[in-house]
């Protein structure tokens, strides 16, 4: 019973060593100098008082002492003073009004340079970090980046960007939060929530960075689903071998869509609608059918998902990963088939909903 018991002084140096390693890793290099330095005074006077004049001095009447002199407060000595200790309190004094001028210093010039607001920022971002589930994650914020991130924004879905590059201005994203680092470290990847994420999307420059984030990231997550970037044609197996889900190629789509504008601009102009969350006219959404809706074990035609929401169904992907164009109306839905529905954004939430478990249930 005994062993239950905690060990408070344990407890409280494990808490005191914590509060310094936290300072240490968050404080402005020269500002830990200046918070240490008085610090490390009250340490050396604490002892040396206790080591100058003997035992007569307690270690507490040390500490207080040695504060009454870096403080310049001069309420009178503890006890008497012998010369040697006379003179080691001079030292102080003279220490105390360096280490405490440099502390007021230092401590101005981090709040004028903006290092204080930098640092209360990165703590705010780390809670909001470790508050994230299901969200995305874009690595690289270059041209491509910014277009994902320009849509994810839009969606209103939750993301972080990794980006290695010093930001620059103010962060235009309501929706996301930036991370610099590099993402092929394991450790960027896990403060990013690699591990809670509902996908990934790399678009670094490099295939290299790239095949090595996918990679870590399947590692982490196996129900991940990521998104890499290709440059090159040889690339795109390697990605997909290590645990890539889909693999974009920008020269390749790019040429492609260049053809569909010449051939079928129209065609093309009505997808890009459909698939740009800021056209609230026409969507087409991708709904998931959880395994106690209502929807599961009907037909289309009894479903009557067109006549009683305007909802046309494109596309069906049997839960074993068969997609059938246009399904026909005796197809049964099954539990987690995937419908790909086009229509209002209004008429999808409501048929999102439908798909979502009964309330019988929840």
């Amino acid at each position: 019973m005994s062993s239950a018991r905690p060990n408070r002084q344990g407890v409280s140096r494990f808490g005191l060593r914590k509060l310094v390693l936290t300072a240490h890793r968050t404080l402005p290099r020269r500002l830990r100098w200046a918070v240490l330095i008085p610090v490390l005074l009250l340490v050396l006077g604490s002892v040396g008082y206790r080591v100058i004049e003997g035992d007569q001095w307690s270690y507490f009447d040390g500490f207080y002492m040695t504060a009454i002199t870096l403080t310049t407060v001069g309420y009178g000595e503890t006890h008497p003073l012998t010369l040697a200790g006379r003179g080691f309190t001079v030292l102080l004094a003279f220490g105390g009004i360096f280490a405490l001028g440099f502390l007021a210093t230092e401590t101005v010039r981090a709040i004028v340079t903006g290092e204080i607001q930098d640092l209360l920022g990165r703590q705010r971002m780390e809670e909001d970090l470790a508050l994230l589930s299901e969200h995305r994650i874009v690595c690289g914020y270059g041209r491509m980046g910014k277009i994902v991130c320009d849509d994810l924004d839009r969606s209103g879905e939750p993301f972080v960007v990794i980006d290695s590059a010093t930001p620059i201005g103010p962060w235009p994203y309501q929706h996301g939060i930036r991370l610099t680092g590099n993402a092929t470290e394991d450790e960027v990847l896990r403060r990013a929530g690699a591990e809670r994420a509902s996908a990934l999307i790399t678009v670094v420059g490099s295939d290299a960075d790239n095949l090595y984030i996918t990679l870590s990231a399947r590692l982490m997550n196996p129900k991940l689903m990521i998104v890499a970037r290709a440059e090159e044609a040889e690339a795109e197996a390697k990605l997909r071998r290590v645990g890539a889900n889909n693999v974009i190629s920008p020269y390749l789509a790019g040429g492609r869509r260049a053809v569909q504008a010449v051939l079928r601009p129209t065609a093309l102009h009505f997808l890009e609608m459909t698939t740009r969350p800021e056209f609230q006219d026409v969507q087409i959404e991708e709904i998931r059918v959880h395994g106690s809706s209502t929807l599961v074990n009907r037909n289309f035609r009894d479903a009557r998902l067109v006549q009683d929401f305007g909802v046309i169904v494109v596309g069906y992907q049997h839960p074993g990963g068969e997609l059938r164009y246009a399904p026909h109306g005796d197809t049964v839905i099954e539990s987690e088939a995937v419908l790909i529905a086009l229509g209002r954004r209004a008429q999808l939430d409501l048929l999102e909903t439908l798909a979502q478990p009964s309330q019988a249930e929840s």
